[in-house]
C-alpha cells in the first residue's frame, strides 16, 4: 500500500495504478519526489546530498578543457573544478544557453592556454576555490593541517620555515639587465635563460605527476592604474589559500574578464632543484624571469616566497611607471593624514601600523604614486611569535576562520595556540585577508604621506627613541636600513649584531637602492612629508644589560608625531650621529630621550656609540658612488648625513 515502509526503512514508491503521462504525469512525479526525497544508497551518495549547487551542463566546458590540456602521457584528460562566476551559470533558455556555453568555453580556454603552452597538463585543476573549499581540501589532503580553536587553519611549511634569500635567482636578460642591481650587496644572484627554462620544466614535470593542482588568479595593487594580474599554480591547497589571502581577491566580474595574467608563479616547492644544474648552490631555487613574466619555485614550501616574489616584481615595474615601491606599513588618521612605517622584522612595523584609532591601509607593501599611496596586497602576514591580545588586539582578533597559522604549536585537545613557543621556528606567521582587521580601510588607498617613520631595534642601546631627520639623513637611513639581532635569537649570535638591509627590504630590491632613495627624497620634498627615526630597542646599556623601550612610550611618541607636537618641539643635537632629538615628549620620561642619560657607564656608552658609527660607515661604502641614480654631489651629501667620528 502507498506509504508503507520497506524493510530498509524507506517509503515504498506510490503506485498510481497506471503510467502517468504528459504534464499531469510530470506534476505527479514532482509531488512524489517532494513528498519522498531521494535517499542515499551509499556513503558517496550521502556526501553528494550534503551540499547544494545550481545545476548546469558542464559537457561543453569539459570537452574544451580536455582538448586544451589533454596529455599524451595520460589516458584521461583533465577535469576542471571551477568556482564559476555567478553570471556564467547556464540559463534555461536554449538560445541564451548556447551563448553562455560559448562564453564559458572561451573563458576557460583563455585561462589555461598559457599552462598548456609550456606543457602543464594536470588531471584535475581547482580554480579560485572558495575559502571553505580550500579548508576542506587542506584538511583532506595535508596531514599536517588542522583547525585550531579560533577557527584558523594551522599548517606546516615543511623543512623550510623561512625564506631562502641566497637561493633567489634573476635571469640576466637584454631588456632588463641594465636596470637590475647586481654585484656587491645585491640580493639578485644571476642565472641565464636556459637554466631558468630547465628549472621551469623540472617544476612542470613534477606538477604533471600530481592528481590535482590549484590555481588562484588575483591582483597586486589597489590602485587600478597600477594593478597587475597574478596567477599562481601550486600543488597545496594551503598555498592557494595563502595567496587568496595575500593577493587582492577579484570580484565575480573581474574573474570573468581576468584573461591572461601579467605574471605567473609555478610553485613546485615540494620537489627539489637539481643541485648540479648551472647556477644552483642548493636543492632550493627561487627563479624570476622578467622576460617570461614568470617565477619558479623548487625545493621550498615556505609560502612567503610567493608573496615576496610578487613584491620583487612590483619593485621592478612600479619605478618604471614613476611609482615608488615601499616595504612599509601604512595607516591613516581621521583627518586623512597618512603615515608610512618602515622597519625590518622585529622592529614593530606591523604592531605600530595596526593602530585601533587609525584605519589600516596595509602592513607591509605599498606604492606611492602621483595620486597617493596604495597597498600592493590584499592581506597581512604578521609574525605570531609572542602574540598577545593586550599588546596587539587587531592582529590577535584577525586570527579566525580564513586565517592561516604557519608552524605554530597548539594543544591537541583544546586546539588553543601557544604563541610563545618557538619549538618549530621563531618565524611563526599568521596570514589573513585585510578585511579581518576591524578598522582596515577598503579600498586600501590613501593620500600623500604626512609622516614617514623609520623603525630600528637598536640592541646596542645607544640610539634615541626618536629623532627628526633632514632630507639627506632620510636618504642615508633609508639606504642603510638598520636594525640589530639580539643574542639568543639565532644560533651563533652571542652579542648584539648589526643588520643592514637597504631600503628596509634589500632581499626584494631589483634596482640599486639609490634609485628608490632618490624617488623617496623627491616625493618627501614635493609633498612636505616629515621623516622620523624611532628606536624600539634597548637603552641604559646593550641587550643583556639595559632594558627595552616600553611599547607604551613608543606609542606615545607616535601619537606626538601624529598630533603635530613633535613638529613644533625644541631639539638638541646628539653627538656622533648628529641626530636632532626632542627635549620633551608627552607621556615619555624626559631622561630616556638622550640615551647617555640612561647609561651608568658613560665611557662605555661613548665607546659603544663609536662602534655602531663605524658599522654604519663600513656598510655604506658600497653605496658611496650613488649607483648611477644620483649625482656625485648628491652622493657626497647623503654620505655626509651619516655618523661622523
Amino acid at each position: 500500500m502507498p506509504g508503507v515502509p520497506t524493510s530498509a526503512g524507506a517509503p515504498a514508491p506510490i503506485s498510481t495504478g497506471k503510467m502517468a503521462t504528459g504534464e499531469k504525469g510530470d506534476d505527479l512525479r514532482r509531488l512524489v519526489n517532494e513528498a519522498h526525497p531521494p535517499r542515499a544508497a551509499d556513503l558517496a551518495e550521502l556526501h553528494s546530498l550534503q551540499k547544494t549547487r545550481k545545476e548546469r551542463d558542464d559537457t561543453a566546458k569539459t570537452a574544451s578543457l580536455t582538448a586544451t590540456l589533454k596529455s599524451g602521457a595520460r589516458e584521461v584528460g583533465p577535469r576542471v573544478v571551477v568556482r564559476e562566476p555567478k553570471h556564467l551559470y547556464l540559463p534555461q533558455s536554449p538560445r541564451s544557453r548556447a551563448a553562455a556555453e560559448e562564453e564559458q568555453t572561451d573563458l576557460i580556454k583563455e585561462m589555461f592556454h598559457e599552462m598548456g603552452d609550456i606543457g602543464l597538463k594536470p588531471v584535475v585543476v581547482y580554480h579560485n576555490l572558495s575559502v571553505p573549499e580550500l579548508y576542506e581540501h587542506a584538511l583532506k589532503y595535508e596531514p599536517s593541517t588542522h583547525i585550531v580553536a579560533s577557527g584558523a587553519l594551522a599548517t606546516l611549511s615543511g623543512a623550510k620555515t623561512g625564506r631562502s634569500p641566497k637561493d633567489k635567482r634573476v635571469v640576466r636578460e637584454p631588456d632588463s639587465e641594465a636596470d637590475i642591481w647586481w654585484g656587491a650587496g645585491s640580493p639578485n644572484y644571476e642565472m641565464d635563460e636556459r637554466t631558468f627554462i630547465l628549472n621551469r620544466e623540472r617544476a612542470v614535470d613534477y606538477l604533471n605527476t600530481l592528481d590535482r593542482l590549484y590555481v588562484f588568479d588575483g591582483f597586486a595593487g589597489w590602485d587600478t592604474q597600477a594593478r597587475f594580474k597574478i596567477r599562481v599554480v601550486c600543488a597545496r591547497p594551503y598555498h592557494a589559500l595563502f595567496m587568496n589571502n595575500m593577493l587582492i581577491r577579484p570580484t565575480e566580474d573581474e574573474l570573468h574578464t581576468f584573461g591572461a595574467p601579467d605574471f605567473t608563479i609555478y610553485n613546485g616547492g615540494a620537489f627539489p632543484a637539481n643541485r648540479y644544474t648551472s647556477y644552483m648552490t642548493s636543492s632550493t631555487s627561487i627563479d624570476v624571469s622578467l622576460k617570461h613574466k614568470e617565477m619558479v619555485i623548487l625545493g621550498t614550501q615556505y609560502a612567503g616566497e610567493m608573496k615576496k616574489g610578487v613584491f620583487s616584481l612590483m619593485n621592478y615595474v612600479l619605478p618604471k611607471m614613476g611609482i615608488l615601491s615601499l616595504h612599509s606599513g601604512c595607516n591613516e588618521g581621521k583627518d586623512g593624514d597618512v603615515t608610512l612605517f618602515f622597519g625590518l622584522s622585529g622592529t614593530g612595523k606591523t604592531t605600530l601600523s595596526a593602530d585601533p584609532h587609525r584605519p589600516l591601509i596595509g602592513d607591509d607593501e605599498h606604492g606611492w604614486s602621483d595620486r597617493g599611496v596604495f597597498n600592493i596586497e590584499g592581506g597581512c602576514y604578521a609574525k605570531a611569535i609572542g602574540l598577545k591580545e593586550e599588546n596587539e588586539p587587531d592582529i590577535f582578533h584577525a586570527i579566525k576562520f580564513g586565517c592561516i597559522l604557519e608552524n605554530v604549536v597548539f594543544d591537541e585537545e583544546t586546539r588553543s595556540v601557544d604563541y610563545d613557543t618557538s619549538r618549530i621556528t621563531e618565524n611563526t606567521r599568521a596570514s589573513y585577508p585585510i578585511e579581518h582587521i576591524e578598522n582596515a580601510k577598503i579600498p586600501c588607498v590613501g593620500g600623500h604621506p604626512k609622516n614617514i617613520i623609520m623603525l630600528c631595534c637598536d640592541a646596542f642601546g645607544v640610539l634615541p627613541p626618536v629623532a627628526k631627520l633632514t632630507k639627506e639623513q632620510a636618504m642615508y637611513y633609508f639606504i642603510s636600513g638598520y636594525t640589530a639581532k639580539v643574542a639568543g635569537t639565532e644560533q651563533g649570535v652571542t652579542e648584539p649584531e648589526a643588520t643592514f638591509s637597504a631600503c628596509f627590504g634589500s632581499a626584494f630590491l631589483m634596482w640599486h637602492p639609490t634609485k628608490y632613495a632618490s624617488m623617496l627624497a623627491e616625493k618627501v620634498e614635493k609633498h612636505g612629508a616629515h621623516v622620523w627615526l624611532i628606536n624600539t630597542g634597548w637603552t641604559g646599556g646593550p641587550y643583556g644589560v639595559g632594558y627595552r623601550f616600553k611599547l607604551r612610550h613608543t606609542r606615545a611618541i607616535v601619537d606626538a608625531i601624529h598630533s603635530g607636537e613633535l613638529e613644533a618641539a625644541q631639539y638638541e643635537t646628539m653627538p656622533t650621529f648628529n641626530l636632532q632629538v626632542p627635549k620633551a615628549v608627552s607621556n615619555v620620561p624626559a631622561e630616556v630621550l638622550l640615551p647617555i642619560n640612561c647609561w651608568a657607564d658613560k665611557e662605555n656608552y661613548t665607546k659603544t656609540l663609536s662602534h655602531l658609527a663605524e658599522l654604519f660607515q663600513k656598510n655604506f661604502k658600497k653605496f658611496e658612488d650613488g649607483g648611477g641614480h644620483v649625482t656625485a654631489e648628491e652622493a657626497h651629501q647623503i654620505l655626509a648625513a651619516g655618523p661622523t667620528l
